[in-house]
């Protein structure tokens, strides 16, 4: 083979690899990024820990399967001049219904509350909290249990509990943060005479105890002396986190 047609072959094998590992190249990019769009995930509609939020026309369809209304409020909790609506539910289990020998037929299933923003007329779910409130019908031992009751004034949600000669006590919730905080507790010992005093401001972490000095007042004329402390707290508490109101400890602040 003479050294031109030599020289020929060598550069025509050249060429067709040179042109080969191009291809090749090009194909690998292509490759690679169709697979950078196939396997871009998605991004989830509902993340741990997120409020879906669905709108009803009507409060009472939101009450579970199980439940029934018991008690229900309007006022405005989040300051958009609308009325909101607060639920007590109270349950419905067979099974929570006993015949007691004094007092006969009682129906001691728990209470639970349910709170409602209004959004242009429809609901929204704001927080709920089903099994929080004892029955009304528990037992009091040597006097009634005592008397649950809710209000709402100037944006709080107050939920009141009134206990006759043994006094009075409220805890204050206002919206913030997605959520309903405790940020008040007030306790009134003795009616009608009120011998003690004591509020608890959550934000300020300041107490408060008033103590009747005045052995003779029959109610409206008490004397009181002032104590004021801070207190330590970490976390407000939620009412959604509420297990038990029967059982939620103040004494400890």
């Amino acid at each position: 083979m003479n050294s031109f047609l030599k020289s020929f072959l060598i550069i025509s094998v050249l060429f067709v690899s040179s042109t080969g590992c191009n291809n090749k190249v090009d194909d690998k990019k292509t490759a690679t990024s169709d697979t950078a769009e196939t396997i871009t995930p998605a991004k989830p509609s509902t993340f741990v820990g997120e409020k879906t939020t669905i709108a009803k026309n009507e409060p009472t369809d939101f009450i579970p399967e199980g439940y029934i209304m018991f008690e229900k409020i309007n006022g405005d909790l989040n300051n958009d001049g609308a009325e909101d609506c607060v639920l007590i539910i109270k349950g419905t289990n067979k099974n929570k219904i006993i015949t007691d020998e004094y007092r006969g037929r009682l129906d001691q299933n728990r209470r639970g509350i349910i709170v409602l923003f209004n959004n242009n007329g429809s609901y929204e779910l704001a927080t709920k909290n089903y099994d929080c409130f004892s029955s009304e019908n528990e037992d009091g031992g040597v006097y009634f249990a005592p008397e649950l009751s809710l209000d709402i004034k100037r944006g709080n949600l107050y939920i009141n509990y009134g206990h006759g000669r043994y006094g009075a006590w409220k805890y204050t919730f206002k919206y913030q943060n997605g959520d309903f905080k405790l940020i008040g507790y007030d306790f009134f010992e003795g009616a009608p005479v009120v011998e003690s005093e004591t509020s608890i401001n959550f934000l300020s972490k300041k107490k408060q105890v008033k103590v009747n000095v005045n052995e003779s007042a029959e109610g409206g004329d008490e004397i009181y002396e002032e104590n004021w402390s801070t207190i330590r707290i970490g976390q407000l508490i939620s009412l959604d986190g509420v297990r038990d109101f029967d059982v939620l400890d103040m004494n400890r602040y």
